[in-house]
């Protein structure tokens, strides 16, 4: 099978490991990498022996050896790149969140035509314990889907070591705060071990700012969110229920859960060595019968390697990726709806 003739458009901080990943797959040739900042294209052309390097990321899309393309930089910049591509006959692979909002997806998915367009929110779908438990939940072992939740808190510690990013939580860079840099994987493995079978329908939600104790944590000026609550009502009354922050005022605490009408699963998204999913199955006469359903240690590596490996196998198979622009776009219609509910203070249709 002939390798995708691959370019990574950000040298920064994701690029490096997309670029790390083409290297070590047989079905990918890195052919060119871009930054504003020549001495990091520099540097990354060195690191990874990459025949090409380009300043502009349009130069590099333009360059006729460029097959596909990684936009691995700021959100606020990738839809204008993202369309050039497209123009110019070129597969994307977007880092996540997909775009600043869903009309900016929607012009991705127009633009498109019969390309292969993925988007990075998948990362944690590539491990073996999201394929036990998307394979046992779309068998319809659980019974109708009630409620499939997750609480994710991180409590704050020290002071970082050195400065966060400056897009992290500014709006304007990013879309949003931590619902834009961790909600996108929470909903994408809820959505996606659930089959994406399920239609959200409306959204209540609250979001906060980092709290005054913690500002000297992030960016100066940074005015998105580092906590959110939302609880999402689905098409068949489904409930997705979603709590995540960072720097918080509180116990850490990681908890997922799908409840069904005749079991749960109790299971983690990130990778933690043994991994364990509990089956809870409603037993008559019996109550609650809990069981391991899987135990074992997951490769973390396929967490960064595993989009831009399936984009290259999902271009060569002719298939579509693990998470494409139409489930990105789900994706990010529950973020908008989520933004905007907090903002009302009502819930809003999911469009």
């Amino acid at each position: 099978m002939t390798p995708v003739r691959l370019g990574v458009v950000g040298c920064g901080v994701i690029g490096p490991t997309h670029m790390r990943a083409a290297n070590e797959s047989p079905l990918i040739e890195l052919v060119a990498v871009a930054d504003r900042i020549e001495e990091r294209a520099q540097a990354a052309a060195e690191q990874f022996g990459v025949p090409k390097m380009h300043l502009e990321g349009s130069d590099l899309i333009d360059d006729p050896d460029v097959e596909a393309v990684v936009l691995a930089f700021p959100t606020c910049g990738r839809k204008p790149l993202a369309l050039q591509a497209f123009s110019r006959g070129k597969h994307v692979l977007t880092e996540k969140p997909v775009a600043m909002g869903a009309g900016d997806v929607r012009e991705m998915i127009a633009a498109r035509g019969n390309l292969t367009a993925a988007c990075c929110s998948s990362r944690y779908r590539f491990l073996e314990g999201a394929r036990v438990a998307t394979e046992f939940i779309t068998s319809g072992a659980l019974g109708e889907l009630r409620v499939v939740r997750t609480r994710s808190v991180i409590a704050a510690g020290e002071p970082p070591q050195s400065a966060p990013p400056e897009w992290r939580l500014k709006r304007a860079l990013n879309g949003g705060g931590i619902l834009m840099n961790w909600g996108c994987y929470d909903l994408d493995y809820l959505l996606g071990i659930c089959g994406w079978s399920l239609r959200p329908q409306t959204v209540f939600a609250q979001t906060w700012p980092v709290a005054p104790q913690f500002e000297s944590y992030v960016a100066p000026n940074s005015e998105a969110e580092t906590h959110y609550a939302a609880i999402i009502r689905c098409e068949g009354g489904t409930a997705i229920t979603l709590d995540r922050g960072e720097f918080m005022s509180a116990y850490g605490e990681t908890a997922w859960q799908i409840v069904g009408s005749k079991g749960s699963l109790r299971l983690q998204m990130t990778t933690a060595q043994p991994k364990v999913i509990i089956h809870d199955e409603g037993v008559p006469g019996e109550g609650v019968v809990s069981r391991t359903l899987w135990e074992g240690e997951e490769d973390g590596s396929a967490v960064m390697s595993g989009p831009v490996c399936d984009f290259a196998a999902a271009i060569r198979e002719g298939r579509p990726p693990k998470t494409g622009l139409e489930q990105a776009l789900v994706v990010q219609q529950i973020s908008d709806g989520i933004y905007a509910s907090a903002e009302s203070g009502c819930s809003v249709e999911v469009e």
